[in-house]
């Protein structure tokens, strides 16, 4: 056989394992799709949520936070696309967990597919959830009289920026949901945890008037550094730059420090 021949079966293995996996993704993810359809009330809490939320803060706090309401809206909006987006992510860890009470994580380990499409998958099926949120909320905002001088490049920026930082979430999640033992730790730990990032953040309001202690923290929150590259990108004015590239480091660093442990603790199979 030539070198070249040796070449070309050397390189099938890796190239065979990649349109498997991608298979085994695609049709995980058609699985959670369906699983939507089949049970739309699934999508209320994606829905109902943002809408909820921006009527509460723009009209409960917005008029104690700003003297006017307009200018609050293009202060707040921004900020809850972080809030709901995150929101979202944590909600991935419960449906890992149920999937262990109904014995399907079971029954994946034991099929031939790739481990790793099985946590992607959800991820996926859990991003286009947060996609669907972010849409309402936007929807919400325009109606209550949001503008965009960033021009639709920025409200794109503002919502892929998100979406990055969201779906680095979504794998703290699901490794929250491969470690605990109930639907209902996972998503009390999540409320824990998220409940000091969003509150101590600007997403709702300015830092300046927050004690030294508290500033310090928001300082350095991802969730500030977010909100204010969305706050920039969509309002086109203020610094994106700083803010944007904090928050990709954050994702990106998130993301390959939690997905590998993720896929090593759903292989190891002590769940």
């Amino acid at each position: 056989m030539s070198s070249a021949a040796i070449g070309l079966t050397a390189g099938a293995g890796p190239v065979l394992r990649l349109r498997r996996s991608t298979a085994h993704l695609r049709a995980l993810v058609r699985r959670g799709l369906l699983q939507i359809k089949a049970d739309p009330n699934s999508l209320f809490d994606v829905v109902l949520a943002p809408v909820i939320y921006t009527v509460l803060f723009v009209y409960v706090f917005g008029g104690a936070i700003s003297s006017s309401r307009a200018e609050y809206v293009q202060y707040v909006m921004p900020g809850l696309m972080a809030m709901v987006a995150i929101n979202v992510a944590m909600t991935a860890g419960v449906g890992v967990n149920s999937d262990f009470s109904t014995g399907m994580m079971d029954r994946f380990r034991t099929l031939p597919i790739s481990r790793f499409s099985v946590l992607a998958a959800q991820v996926l099926v859990e991003a286009g959830r947060m996609a669907v949120t972010m849409a309402v909320l936007l929807g919400m905002g325009f109606a209550l009289g949001l503008r965009v001088p960033g021009g639709a490049l920025g409200l794109a920026g503002a919502a892929g920026l998100t979406m990055l930082f969201g779906m680095a979430l979504l794998w703290v999640s699901v490794l929250l949901g491969l470690t605990l033992n109930s639907p209902q730790a996972v998503q009390g730990i999540g409320m824990v945890a998220v409940l000091p990032l969003q509150f101590g953040s600007s997403i709702f309001a300015p830092t300046g008037t927050m004690p030294g202690w508290l500033r310090a923290f928001t300082d350095v929150n991802p969730l500030s550094n977010l909100a204010d590259a969305c706050r920039a990108l969509v309002n086109g004015e203020g610094a994106v730059a700083a803010p944007a590239l904090t928050t990709v480091a954050w994702a990106a660093g998130i993301a390959l420090v939690v997905a590998p442990l993720a896929a090593v603790r759903f292989g190891r199979g002590d769940r």
